[in-house]
């Protein structure tokens, strides 16, 4: 597969990994929203998908040592068992779901919801929080959708935290150590589907340096902006996340 692509082909496809990870390395999330549709304009979208998570599992093994202290207990117990869940329901699934009402409905979530995040920042309407009991049905309902699509259901899961109040640091190393597990579960299923060939596993081994570099400098960027800059990055997110689904 590396022969059929130009060395110009390449170099954008490193571009896209660097920024997609620039913006998870600040945020903690988003680099699957951003990269997967990206580079599904020069490789296949399924080779995308399980390239992307193939790096994020890598990514995440290291932020998960690294950040262990940071991690939130208690949450993250709550919300590994049900997102475990998630991703059997979600292969089970594949073939019976009506993809696109659901992408769609989720997108309209993630419009509103970013919206809901402007008007707090801008209008100071008051935030919204929400009991730890929420954490069962949004990890499982955001593995579901991982699972099915690549991505997309792990927006539940931020909002979730965020409206939990858990600051930067601590919410990037509980989703770290979350998707980590998740991560693993989907790549096994991925593995069994015939997903990952040679080529995939070069092409991933090649752009591994790119990810690295824009987690670094995203990371960065990240700890230098306000908690209410944060909030509104994040929200900027869902908004795009929001608009892609609702376009597929």
């Amino acid at each position: 597969m590396l022969e059929n692509y130009t060395i110009l082909q390449l170099a954008i496809m490193a571009c896209m990994v660097f920024a997609a990870f620039v913006i998870r390395g600040m945020s903690g999330f988003g680099a699957g929203m951003i990269g997967i549709p990206l580079l599904a304009f020069l490789i296949p979208v399924h080779t995308a998908v399980s390239m992307f998570g193939l790096m994020v599992l890598v990514l995440f093994t290291f932020l998960s040592i690294r950040d262990w202290r940071e991690v939130v207990r208690h949450e993250l117990k709550l919300l590994l068992a049900p997102t475990l869940l998630g991703v059997v329901a979600g292969v089970l699934l594949f073939k019976h779901l009506d993809s696109r009402l659901l992408l769609q409905l989720l997108g309209g979530f993630l419009i509103a919801f970013a919206l809901y995040t402007f008007a707090v920042n801008y209008f100071r309407l008051p935030e919204m929080t929400c009991s730890d009991r929420w954490a069962l049905p949004v990890g499982f309902v955001g593995a579901v959708i991982d699972t099915l699509f690549g991505g997309g259901g792990g927006t539940l899961v931020v909002i979730y935290l965020h409206s939990r109040r858990v600051g930067r640091a601590p919410f990037r190393a509980t989703v770290a150590m979350l998707w980590l597990f998740e991560m693993i579960a989907r790549i096994v299923g991925y593995g069994a589907a015939g997903y990952y060939t040679m080529d995939s596993l070069l092409l991933c081994a090649l752009l591994l340096p790119l990810m690295f570099a824009g987690s670094w400098a995203g990371e960065r960027l990240g700890n230098r902006i306000s908690q209410e800059t944060f909030s509104k990055v994040m929200a900027s997110l869902l908004l795009v996340a929001g608009v892609t689904l609702l376009g597929k």
